[in-house]
């Protein structure tokens, strides 16, 4: 069997006073670690030298101890390799022993106190999910990582982690890296028309912590907020957990309806809004229904939280400025993040708060998480300043486009028309709608069961929608699986 390097021990209790001999309670102490798997077969255990300084005991209680487990079977000695777990101290042998312990370790107390959890955590809860999140066809919010420059990345990555300073191996700025605030502002005002200075950027670990931070900061328990229906699930989570009021505003062809929502709750606390690619549907908020809203949070002293996900795509044309740009009165808060373009774990975005809200978001963000890694925010603002990022996405933006138009072929193709698509003019996933009476929630289970990621969309309401429909994302699928993709998915519709 292989043997396993020396690793960290659980912590043994030794009784300096006890009526057994040393040696006896720390062979006993082994016994049971072994037998109940807190060591494995393989694993090297410390020398006696090391154990009894550490331990503040006599060497000669832990060579004893050893002695008497390798005469039982529990520890084997290797030339030039120590005193490891034996080797036959494995799986089923242990078993017997195993559940002798479990059960007699631990009694199981009659009065039992109740296990609570708050509130706002079990208004989070949603049934399970019915789709896959595995890297299969049509995973939504995938993006293609297999044409990520992996080696451009690592270079840079590289270049920072050897030379490493005390500066940045220390703790970071709450606000963000600088270097990066700075690349942030300058590409958000130049791609996304942005109005902001470096010091209003805050560099988050994704759009999701923007949205948290958001709730955390200007929303009191209780508040009522408005959210786009359908809209985004961690939106509605994320003010869930501040303790807001939902209140759902519907969304059509123009985006969010503002007078809608004015007549529902005109005077709530903000709105939380994906204005340039609406999440799921994927309109776009008309002009008109923009000042409006900009309108009605100017009189009521309302929050707008702009949202802007994946506005980088925009595959029919340039990238719809953002609502931020339009506000004259410093109640947008921007939300983006670097996730989407680049890869998932990266865990980086970024906000846009008003000047006279710094030091609240601030303050937010050093008590939730002090920092986002400096590393990783270093090369970050190399692979923006050298060019690569802006690459990066005009290679995506056509990979996607072709993406989009197979997937649109494929649905018409394999579904007869029972299939409506709606929002495939930008981001990585578009809706078919379902015929009426169709369940999206028993088509997406049966997709799953075929290795086929199919969100439902009715996952997106609070209330249960007239129709169904399933959000099917091809960012993170190739051609060949999104045409694959579909004769399965067909097959279930």
């Amino acid at each position: 069997m292989k043997r396993i390097s020396a690793s960290f021990l659980p912590p043994i209790a030794l009784e300096t006073n006890g009526e057994l001999p040393m040696y006896r309670q720390l062979s006993e102490w082994f016994r049971r670690a072994i037998i109940g798997g807190q060591l494995k077969a393989g694993q090297r255990v410390p020398s006696s030298r090391h154990l009894a300084a550490e331990l503040k005991i006599s060497r000669i209680s832990v060579s004893s101890a050893y002695e008497q487990l390798c005469a039982e079977g529990y520890l084997e000695t290797f030339v030039g390799a120590g005193t490891c777990v034996a080797s036959s101290i494995a799986g089923e042998a242990l078993k017997p022993a195993l559940e002798k312990i479990r059960g007699t370790s631990r009694p199981v107390s009659k009065n039992k106190a109740p296990r609570i959890v708050s509130k706002r955590v079990a208004l989070m809860r949603v049934p399970p999910e019915t789709w896959l999140r595995k890297l299969v066809a049509f995973r939504v919010s995938l993006p293609a990582l297999e044409h990520f420059p992996t080696e451009v990345w690592a270079k840079l990555v590289n270049r920072h982690a050897r030379r490493a300073t005390r500066q940045s191996m220390a703790y970071g700025d709450a606000m963000g890296y600088m270097p990066l605030r700075e690349a942030t502002a300058e590409y958000l005002g130049t791609v996304r028309a942005v109005r902001c200075e470096p010091s209003q950027v805050l560099i988050t670990t994704g759009s999701q912590q923007g949205l948290q931070l958001s709730a955390q900061v200007l929303l009191d328990a209780g508040e009522r907020v408005w959210i786009e229906e359908p809209g985004y699930p961690g939106a509605r989570q994320a003010l869930v957990m501040a303790g807001a009021l939902l209140v759902p505003v519907p969304v059509d062809q123009d985006g969010l309806n503002v007078s809608e929502g004015v007549r529902r709750a005109g005077r709530a606390r903000a709105v939380s809004i994906t204005p340039s690619h609406q999440y799921p549907l994927g309109v776009t908020m008309s002009a008109t229904r923009r000042m409006e809203l900009l309108n009605w949070a100017a009189r009521s002293g309302s929050w707008i939280i702009e949202d802007d996900y994946d506005s980088e795509y925009r595959l029919g044309g340039r990238p719809i400025p953002s609502l931020q740009g339009l506000d004259t009165g410093e109640r947008v808060i921007y939300v983006g993040t670097f996730s989407k373009v680049m890869f998932p774990a990266l865990r980086l975005g970024y906000m846009v708060v008003p000047e006279d809200l710094v030091d609240a978001f601030y303050t937010a963000r050093d008590a939730t998480d002090q920092f986002s890694s400096t590393l990783y925010q270093a090369a970050m603002t190399d692979f923006i300043r050298d060019g690569h990022f802006a690459r990066h996405i005009r290679r995506m933006r056509t990979l996607y486009l072709e993406r989009r138009t197979a997937l649109v072929e494929a649905i018409q193709n394999q579904t007869k028309g029972k299939l409506e698509v709606i929002g495939a003019e930008a981001g990585m996933h578009l809706v078919a709608m379902l015929p009426p009476g169709v369940s999206d929630i028993a088509v997406s289970k049966k997709a799953a069961a075929i290795g086929i990621s199919a969100m439902p969309l009715s996952s997106c309401y609070l209330k249960a929608p007239i129709r169904g429909g399933l959000i099917l994302g091809y960012g993170g699928t190739d051609v060949r699986q999104i045409r694959d993709g579909m004769r399965k998915l067909a097959t279930v519709v």
